[in-house]
């Protein structure tokens, strides 16, 4: 099974599915669709029922209960896209066996190393195989390592038919890393009365919780003029910018975060005297606090407008997910299940906030309870990704296993 997985794994990962913000298509790149195509064929040749592959990308299929009794039908889901924040063309996974605790040569051409003084988890996987990058990409384990997982466990499940299982809805979507992962996403047509999203890190991640996000773009108008000659003239875009970020609360930032802290993450700027631009995440778990961010930057933009004696400060917010727990609540045997499967499974599970979002976040709140399992992966969105295999195949046990528990659980 491990064989199957890594193939599947390094297949997968060989297809550039990145990604990309500023396009309006769907999915947002043509790319994805490729990844989508080679699915979609992989699961017709597994002999799936009810495969489908749309035109905006998505895939499903269903494996049939194999059972005589009714069980409710349940969902595992990933994305197919990987995120823009670094190259995702061209990845050259290499395979390293056996770690041994040293630092990994990514590129000795670039002095590359993926090295446990930089990330200590590694120390935790002394003996097992990793899967790395080359130090010029992603890897793609966010979320390849989801799909491969997901149809490692249907095929594990095909050739061991004394496991009981109802039905088995697996969803691929394209551009969740860019927050459009759940908008074309047809719940009802899915068909599973609660779904996992496959794309949690280190084994044994088990989320029920998101933040409540945003995104804001502050937008300041400038004018501009000869600067020999600029005084009591010139209104500096740029200088007000850096003020507005001033005013937000330096601690309030990702790298100074952790657990249920919220934070504002300024991720892109650019402007001149002229106009200048800001573009913000906001991110918190807690609603009220959540608002109260919201607030505060409008609240910014008000004074500074006050202080200019015009509007030249302008705040667009758009609220981009929910958190899931909200909604995963009312439905606690969901958690349940998933928390015996991995004791199951020898795998502990660790319950924590998603400093993050998934499909899940929003496919909660449209019917469909979705909390997140791990996939083993690490260092997510950049050149030091890595996967760990054998935590992978405790993935691909845990969703055999929660299969075969939903049959059991409604078997009397």
């Amino acid at each position: 099974m491990q064989e199957e997985y890594l193939q599947r794994f390094l297949r997968y990962v060989a297809i550039d599915t990145q990604s990309n913000e500023s396009s309006e298509t769907v999915p947002s790149t043509s790319t994805q669709l490729n990844l989508a195509h080679l699915l979609r064929d992989e699961l017709n040749a597994m002999g799936l029922a009810r495969v489908n592959c749309d035109d905006n990308g998505y895939v499903t299929a269903v494996l049939p209960a194999n059972v005589d009794y009714p069980v409710p039908a349940i969902g595992f889901i990933a994305h197919m896209d990987t995120a823009p924040d670094a190259a995702g063309a061209n990845v050259k996974p290499q395979v390293i066996e056996n770690y041994n605790g040293e630092p990994i040569v990514l590129n000795a051409e670039q002095g590359i190393h993926l090295s446990p003084e930089e990330f200590p988890k590694l120390n935790s996987y002394l003996g097992k195989t990793l899967i790395t990058t080359d130090g010029t990409t992603l890897l793609g384990a966010d979320n390849k390592a989801g799909i491969a997982a997901i149809m490692t466990a249907v095929g594990y499940l095909q050739a061991n038919p004394e496991i009981h299982h109802g039905d088995i809805c697996i969803g691929f979507t394209p551009d969740e890393e860019i927050g459009r992962g759940a908008d074309h996403f047809d719940v009802p047509a899915f068909g599973a009365q609660w779904a996992y999203t496959v794309d949690g890190g280190e084994e044994g991640e088990l989320e029920c919780e998101s933040f409540n996000a945003a995104n804001a773009t502050i937008t300041v108008h400038g004018r501009n003029v000869h600067p020999g000659t600029a005084k009591g003239l010139m209104i500096n875009a740029s200088h007000i910018a850096r003020h507005f970020a001033n005013e937000l609360p330096a601690s309030d930032v990702p790298e100074k975060t952790e657990g249920h802290e919220g934070f504002f993450h300024l991720h892109h700027m650019r402007g001149d005297a002229t106009t200048a631009t800001l573009q913000y995440l906001i991110r918190d778990h807690d609603r009220t606090l959540f608002e109260q961010r919201k607030a505060l930057m409008l609240n910014i933009a008000r004074t500074l407008n006050e202080q200019l004696g015009e509007e030249r400060v302008v705040v667009q917010i758009k609220d981009r997910y929910a958190n899931m727990y909200d909604e995963i609540i009312k439905v606690p045997h969901v958690m349940d299940i998933a928390r015996q499967a991995m004791h199951n499974c020898q795998v502990t599970p660790i319950e924590k906030p998603i400093r993050g979002g998934t499909d899940g976040a929003r496919l909660s709140f449209m019917g469909l309870p979705t909390p997140n399992i791990f996939t083993g992966g690490h260092n997510f969105h950049g050149i030091y990704e890595y996967l760990v295999v054998e935590s992978a195949m405790k993935s691909v046990a845990v969703i055999a296993e929660i299969a075969r528990l939903t049959a059991q659980r409604y078997s009397c």
